[in-house]
């Protein structure tokens, strides 16, 4: 027979324990950020999955001609208020890799392609020698299916094929968005469309 004393400490270290391993999920989820690191990737990428939310937005915007697209880029997610005021569209994206890419600001919606093509820009090249100096639409294409072209030169939002980069800092310097989500913000933006990213 177990004696009472040895009984209380056991059921206490069982308790402790239980609460420890129980607790370590809910405390790893209250910090809202996690590194997570991609074979692609060199360093470490801030992946924050708790901060994806619906919000409204339409005050950063005088008025919702043509549509309106806001990018926050803290919580990785774009929202979009269709010229109706009743049509709202809320994604996951990606966003620039590291706050010297990111810019921040109003801009709009200048041209849209359907199948772009793609060819890195001059600092991309510096940093990636070994990137192709051109890539036309199709599964290789880092522009996904759809592009939208920013009054911004080399800024996009656009969708991606490489769909573990969405909701991660992993762009260098666009915005982007699965197949799926850039076809139908493609189908409801205009060129005109207002964009703002914050």
């Amino acid at each position: 027979m177990t004696h009472p004393k040895t009984r209380t400490l056991g059921r206490r270290g069982f308790l402790a324990g239980t609460a420890a391993a129980l607790a370590a999920p809910a405390l790893a989820q209250t910090g809202a950020e996690t590194t997570e690191i991609e074979s692609d990737i060199s360093q470490a990428v801030r992946h924050n999955i708790s901060s994806f939310r619906t919000l409204d937005w339409r005050n950063y915007f005088s008025d919702l001609h043509n549509g309106a697209v806001l990018v926050d880029i803290s919580s990785r997610a774009l929202h979009f208020w269709a010229e109706d005021g009743v049509t709202y569209k809320l994604y996951p994206s990606s966003v620039p890799l590291s706050e010297d890419l990111t810019r921040r600001g109003r801009t709009s919606v200048v041209q849209k392609v359907e199948g772009p093509s793609w060819r890195p820009t001059p600092s991309m090249k510096l940093r990636n020698p070994e990137w192709p100096d051109f890539v036309g639409p199709g599964p290789d294409n880092p522009l996904g299916t759809h592009a939208l072209y920013l009054s911004w030169t080399y800024y996009r939002i656009h969708g991606t094929h490489d769909t573990r980069k969405i909701g991660r800092r992993s762009s260098n310097g666009c915005i982007g968005l699965y197949n799926e989500h850039i076809a139908q913000l493609f189908a409801a933006t205009k060129v005109g469309t207002q964009v703002l990213l914050i």
